[in-house]
């Protein structure tokens, strides 16, 4: 496993901060404005999807690996809702250094 502190990216360290301490503020802030995710290959709206798979069901994510400096992840993602999966992670990082995107899936 990759700790967390560990990720390359800053801002997808920021993310995955945020997600593992179950902080909406700082996810929201990890993220630009009108960011958009895809989970399984569907866009999702972001705020309630992450209300659904993050915090009101816990979510966790502890990183496997990393590739693409940083912004594309393979991690053991765990929820009170779906207990724990494989799963691969994409992110899209502004120049400013917020995640415009992230796309989610079974890895």
């Amino acid at each position: 496993m990759i700790a967390p502190s560990q990720l390359s990216d800053p801002a997808v360290r920021a993310f995955v901060n945020a997600v593992n301490a179950g902080d909406q503020g700082a996810f929201h802030e990890s993220l630009t404005a009108g960011a958009t995710m895809s989970d399984d290959g569907s866009d999702r709206d972001v705020t309630q999807w992450a209300e659904k798979e993050i915090f009101s069901s816990r979510g966790h994510m502890d990183v496997e690996s990393e590739s693409d400096g940083g912004r594309a992840l393979v991690v053991s993602y765990r929820n009170d809702t779906w207990g724990s999966m494989r799963t691969a992670w994409r992110f899209t990082v502004t120049p400013e250094g917020r995640v415009s995107r992230f796309e989610t899936g079974q890895a």
